[in-house]
């Protein structure tokens, strides 16, 4: 083995929702049952399942509708986000006794790095079955821990054996392991990068790993080459310390819609309510935005995103709007109605960052709207998030659901990747 070999492990806490649920409610353990959004606010999908319900084929993001189907006495519970934000920091309290180096991938994943904790712990395998143990008597609940020498191969190491399991992928045996595996297996690798290698009969990561470089790229720009790197085992970003945060790529807030939207008119409405959380998010971080996306979910749940590049950054709410708008109505095409919309502004930067401007443009409106903008933050955080609010939210009332997603969040209104 090479001297600078790290040890990276991925802790994946099984079925995290639906395992704390049944902390509570005990009973459910080994019958069908899901954690679910609200139905009442059209919220109606799968957001975790437990062992019982897997076996029916049930899937997470799967509508509740087509999860009864499949499963008729299937129980829905209700989600209680405190609770996993609770059980997740307590968790990553025990992972930060074992390294420094851990980087969180969601609210129930990680990374450690624990290279340099081996000298104390033992060999990686042995620091993932302590943990194994350790959480399982402490909080009820299980991971899967991958254990590999980068990120990558850590995380398909996690994925290959659930429930409650460690698997190892060493740096001598990885090709023997990783490439038999189908190419959808490994990070990066999407559903719609999938289809794309998959139908060019690129199948397994093994076929990536032996795939032309540069047919790879043709294919999928800049990402066939990160892919063709993450296969052969190129991959060697660091753990993250505990205090350190990965700089925020994209800001974004969704909502599922009581009735389903029909015209342009009532999608702009939407957005327009979106933009102004999106705003007040970027100048709560200092950021602004040079660009937007605007991704739907039709009623079949067929999903679509449009983006594009603004002229400036920009942290104003109407800017965002307007631009999210413009290319909504310049893009898309209507097959169905459309059931939720979400908004993301990207291309984040700092606030001070740097950047040409235009010498025929005036700013001086845009500097007047932003300290009136500045001036209904000040107002919502003395009295509430709906204390000022704009004209669409009232006329969109019946259609709008009562919850929207990561608003009041900054753990799921902020996006790293």
């Amino acid at each position: 083995m090479h001297s600078n070999i790290r040890t990276i492990l991925h802790c994946d806490l099984n079925n995290y929702f639906a395992s704390v649920e049944c902390l509570r409610l005990p009973q459910y353990r080994n019958i069908p049952m899901i954690v679910g959004g609200s139905v009442e606010d059209r919220h109606g999908i799968v957001l975790a399942k437990n062992e019982p319900a897997k076996k029916f084929g049930i899937r997470t993001g799967e509508t509740i509708w087509q999860a009864k189907i499949k499963c008729p006495d299937l129980a829905v519970l209700e989600a209680h986000y405190e609770d996993y934000v609770r059980y997740s920091r307590y968790i990553r309290q025990i992972y930060s006794e074992y390294t420094d180096q851990v980087e969180s991938m969601g609210i129930d994943e990680c990374w450690l790095d624990v290279t340099a904790s081996e000298g104390l712990f033992g060999c990686g395998q042995q620091i993932a079955e302590e943990l194994r143990q350790r959480i399982k008597r402490e909080t009820g609940l299980t991971i899967s821990a991958g254990v590999s020498f980068n990120k990558v191969f850590a995380k398909l190491g996690s994925d290959i054996r659930k429930p409650d399991a460690v698997t190892v992928i060493p740096y001598e045996h990885f090709r023997e392991i990783v490439w038999p595996l189908p190419a959808c297996e490994m990070l990066g690798v999407g559903m719609k990068t999938y289809k794309k290698i998959y139908y060019r009969g690129c199948r397994t990561i093994g076929d990536i790993a032996n795939m032309n470089i540069e047919l790879l790229h043709s294919w999928l720009g800049k990402t066939g080459e990160m892919l063709w790197a993450y296969a052969n085992g190129l991959e060697n970003s660091r753990v993250l310390w505990q205090t350190e945060s990965e700089p925020i790529k994209s800001i974004g807030h969704g909502t599922t819609t009581r009735a389903d939207l029909e015209t342009d008119t009532e999608v702009a409405y939407i957005i327009r309510e979106l933009a102004e959380e999106i705003g007040q998010k970027l100048r709560q971080n200092h950021l602004k935005a040079a660009g937007v996306a605007v991704q739907i979910r039709e009623n079949d749940m067929t999903v679509r995103e449009y983006q594009c590049k603004m002229r400036y950054s920009t942290q104003l709410a109407r800017e965002i709007a307007g631009e999210a708008i413009t290319v909504f109505r310049k893009k898309h095409i209507w097959n169905r109605p459309i059931r939720s919309v979400t908004v993301r502004s990207i291309y984040i930067r700092p606030e001070n960052a740097d950047e040409q401007l235009d010498m025929l443009y005036d700013y001086t409106g845009e500097r007047r709207m932003l300290e009136l903008e500045k001036t209904m933050d000040s107002i919502r955080d003395r009295y509430g998030t709906r204390a000022i609010t704009s004209g669409s939210s009232l006329y969109m009332n019946e259609k709008l659901a009562s919850k929207r997603i990561g608003f009041g969040s900054t753990e799921f209104a902020c996006r790293n990747g």
